[in-house]
């Protein structure tokens, strides 16, 4: 599937398709316009794995799953939902940037750059986030957007998180 780039005044959102992601995952070299960091997929592979199968279950989730985050020719991290936009309407964000590309608004640019786009997309009503009591800059990311926190959950993977909400105006 050929998924548009969702492009920032610094940055390049660019789909990760299931070809990329299994090469990544077997360690084989990936074809891509941009540099990966040395120990690529490293922290990301359990995404990539959870990801795949989602596409092998339903590929038309593509455009709204994983993507890297470019600048200036290099992945710095990564972006995308979790899926595509629930019955409801709901649409989860997730987000990361590698730590040497912290607290420059990369996180920032490349969220408002994905909900920018999911914006455009019919039936989704509510952005979600879900985000760590201790994550303190992640808090503070969803705080600019105009999250409301509306509740606590537990993931088993990254334990207790605080779920947030964003109506999609317009």
């Amino acid at each position: 599937m050929n998924v548009a780039v969702i492009c920032t005044s610094r940055l390049e959102l660019i789909s990760c398709s299931p070809d990329f992601m299994r090469a990544a995952l077997q360690g084989t070299p990936i074809l891509v316009d941009y540099q990966l960091p040395s120990d690529f997929p490293g922290d990301l592979t359990g995404l990539m794995y959870r990801r795949l199968k989602q596409l092998e279950n339903n590929p038309l989730e593509q455009p709204y799953l994983v993507r890297s985050v470019v600048f200036a020719g290099q992945m710095i991290g990564c972006v995308g939902f979790h899926g595509a936009p629930s019955f409801a309407g709901r649409l989860e964000v997730g987000y990361g940037v590698f730590p040497a590309f912290r607290r420059q608004g990369f996180a920032l640019e490349a969220v408002d750059g994905l909900l920018d786009w999911a914006r455009l997309e019919s039936g989704v009503k509510t952005f979600v986030a879900s985000v760590s009591p201790g994550n303190v800059a992640s808090l503070a990311l969803v705080a600019k957007f105009g999250f409301a926190q509306v509740g606590r959950q537990w993931d088993e993977e990254d334990g207790e998180e605080l779920v947030f909400e964003l109506p999609v105006s317009g």
